[in-house]
């Protein structure tokens, strides 16, 4: 398996260099040269299979010749295997219709630790082949940062520098990440900028030469490819429960960064049958306003009880972009150029009606992510954080035939966002006995203003060269 870059200029690169690049050197991210696809009767043989097992009878097409399947194997049963429910990500029924898929039984209660335990075991394979060393360098909204630390925390060859928005994540999503000691955790709080604003910094450091020339610079955020695989298989464990292949089902996705909804798509593309992909977003709606009207406009970010949300450039889209668009890479180049100047952009009409077919998206407003929590506490007697909550406001509201399964991801614990669910549903909930002593813990994170070469300047101080 090849990988290729979405504007077209970039070598291509097997798994394991796709893996350690991150973002490709023309700026583009990298997918597959092509998908691969499994048949009705193979999907069917996947039914029953341990999570571990299924994870890597999915993931390996996409690893070609980098991992044998044994070692393959070994890795996601490790990666799995630190999870606090055997099912890894186990459903929930809320009612005939509503499904909850529960992501957050990781280490850091939250979704991202399904790709990224794995990910950081992927570094560490690869990394023990060569005398490299790996810089990698993220920008969080909330949860990426914690699982990304988490999963590469005291592992050899690997530095990690994590940038948060001071103030605008959570105070658990924050002690989640600066209280990890490690020495190789960096923690960097960037002082007057938005998580768009941090990932612009990251992306910029990514094709800067006087950073690349000496430190090899990796990346943790979707943009990076093994990260959005591991996700395609939650999708693929869902349906097969649901009735997969000979069941349609549909999902309901909290997005902000559009990775966790893509790798949906990539699972329809592998032969998973699914009905509709919702796109739901809080007030930061650049990817409902896109999916609805082809507008995608960078607005100004408006913080919410949904921080993981707060975005207006959606990194991921652009997969999608290049997909629907013919797999152009050249075009595609020329269409984010044009909304990197000016902010924003017209899908085509390729684009446009290609989305249609599977997608649908939805905006939910500050009252209607509470009303979803509480109905949920009410109804069902489970409660749900305010991300979550978005995406089943869009699950209700779909208009999806009764006869089609609905499930809404569920991606966070709701004890990370405590005040949003005690103020819907007059319950708070408590934080996992795991995690339990989190406000107990230490915090070691360094204020930065939030400029590229103050960022670019610190972490050149402390990372290692690539060697």
């Amino acid at each position: 398996m090849d990988y290729i870059s979405t504007r077209g200029s970039a070598p291509a690169l097997d798994f394991e260099g796709a893996t350690l690049a991150g973002l490709a050197s023309d700026g583009g991210l990298y997918v597959p040269s092509a998908w691969p696809r499994f048949s009705e009767d193979e999907i069917r043989s996947m039914r029953g299979l341990p999570y571990a097992k299924l994870a890597a009878r999915v993931m390996q097409p996409f690893v070609g010749e980098s991992l044998t399947p044994a070692r393959l194997l070994e890795l996601c049963e490790a990666a799995y295997g630190r999870f606090s429910h055997k099912a890894v990500t186990p459903l929930v029924q809320l009612d005939e219709q509503n499904w909850l898929m529960e992501l957050f039984h990781g280490p850091t209660l939250a979704f991202k630790d399904v790709a990224l335990q794995l990910l950081g075991l992927l570094f560490e394979e690869f990394l023990s082949r060569s005398d490299r060393n790996l810089t990698i360098v993220g920008a969080t909204s909330g949860d990426t940062g914690s699982a990304a630390i988490d999963a590469v925390a005291g592992r050899a060859k690997v530095d990690v520098f994590m940038l948060h928005p001071k103030g605008r994540v959570s105070d658990v999503q924050r002690r989640q990440m600066t209280t990890v000691l490690a020495p190789n955790v960096h923690n960097l709080a960037l002082e007057g900028v938005s998580f768009d604003e941090c990932q612009a910094i990251v992306k910029r450091m990514f094709n800067d030469r006087a950073v690349t020339d000496r430190f090899a610079i990796g990346a943790v955020n979707s943009i990076n490819w093994a990260r959005l695989m591991a996700q395609v298989v939650y999708y693929f464990a869902t349906a097969l429960q649901l009735g997969a292949p000979d069941r349609v089902v549909a999902f309901s996705v909290p997005t902000g960064n559009f990775g966790d909804v893509f790798a949906g798509y990539v699972a329809q593309q592998m032969g998973l049958p699914i009905e509709k992909l919702i796109v739901a977003t809080n007030v930061n709606d650049i990817l409902h306003r896109a999916l609805a009207s082809g507008d995608y406009s960078q607005g100004t970010v408006t913080p919410t009880a949904a921080p993981s949300m707060d975005i207006q450039v959606s990194s991921n889209f652009e997969r999608l972009l290049f997909d629907l668009g013919g797999r152009e890479g050249s075009a595609l180049a020329a269409q984010m150029a044009g909304f990197e100047a000016s902010k924003a952009m017209q899908l085509t009409n390729a684009q446009r009606e290609g989305a249609a077919k599977l997608f649908a998206s939805c905006r939910a407003d500050a009252d209607e992510m509470a009303h979803s929590i509480r109905w949920a506490w009410e109804n069902s007697g489970e409660l749900i954080d305010p991300h979550t909550a978005c995406a089943l406001h869009g699950a209700r509201t779909s208009g999806i035939s009764p006869e089609v399964p609905v499930v809404t991801l569920a991606t966070a614990h709701p004890a990370k966002f405590p005040e949003a669910v005690e103020r819907a549903t007059g319950q708070r909930p408590g934080l996992p006995s795991r995690v339990g002593d989190l406000f107990e813990r230490e915090e070691r994170c360094a204020n930065v203003p939030g400029a590229y070469e103050t960022v670019a300047e610190y972490v050149t101080a402390h990372a290692v060269p690539k060697g």
